[in-house]
C-alpha cells in the first residue's frame, strides 16, 4: 500500500463538505420554490435530498476531523438562476449531483491503495451519487 497523501485528502474532504452543505441550502431552496400539480412529491424529494446532503456533510466532517483536519465554516458557491420551473430545478440538481460525483471520484483516486476505509467510503458515496443522477435523469425525461 502507498502512503496516504494527508494534505490532499484533507483539502478534498473540506471541499466535499462545503459542497454537501451547499446542497442542503440548494435543495431546501428548491423545496420552497416548487409549484404546480405535482408539488407535494417533488417537495418531498427535495427535502429528502437536503437531509441527505446534511448527512453526507456530517459523515465527511467526521472523517475530516478524524484525520486531524479542520472543517471550514463556508459552503460552496451557489448560483441563483431565478428559474424555478420544475424542469429547470431538476436540471440544476442533475448538474449539482454530477459535480458531487466528480468530487467523490477525486477522493477515490486520492486515497486509492492508501486507505481501505476511505476507498470504501468514496465508493459508497460514488454509488449514491450515481443513483441520484439516474433518478434525476428519469425525472427529467418528461421535460425534454
Amino acid at each position: 500500500m502507498k502512503e496516504l497523501d494527508l494534505k490532499k485528502t484533507i483539502d478534498l474532504l473540506k471541499t466535499i463538505m462545503e459542497f454537501e452543505l451547499a446542497g442542503v441550502v440548494r435543495y431546501t431552496h428548491y423545496s420552497l420554490m416548487v409549484t404546480g400539480p405535482n408539488r407535494i412529491p417533488i417537495v418531498n424529494f427535495f427535502k429528502t435530498q437536503a437531509t441527505e446532503s446534511l448527512t453526507h456533510a456530517q459523515q465527511v466532517g467526521e472523517i475530516l476531523t478524524g484525520l486531524e483536519g479542520h472543517p471550514t465554516l463556508r459552503i460552496a458557491p451557489i448560483e441563483e438562476t431565478y428559474k424555478h420551473a420544475v424542469g429547470d430545478i431538476l436540471a440544476e440538481s442533475l448538474n449539482h449531483e454530477k459535480k458531487a460525483l466528480e468530487l467523490y471520484k477525486d477522493l477515490l483516486e486520492t486515497v486509492d491503495n492508501a486507505s481501505i476505509y476511505l476507498e470504501e467510503f468514496a465508493r459508497t458515496m460514488i454509488g449514491t451519487e450515481e443513483l441520484h443522477t439516474i433518478e434525476l435523469k428519469k425525472m427529467l425525461r418528461d421535460f425534454s
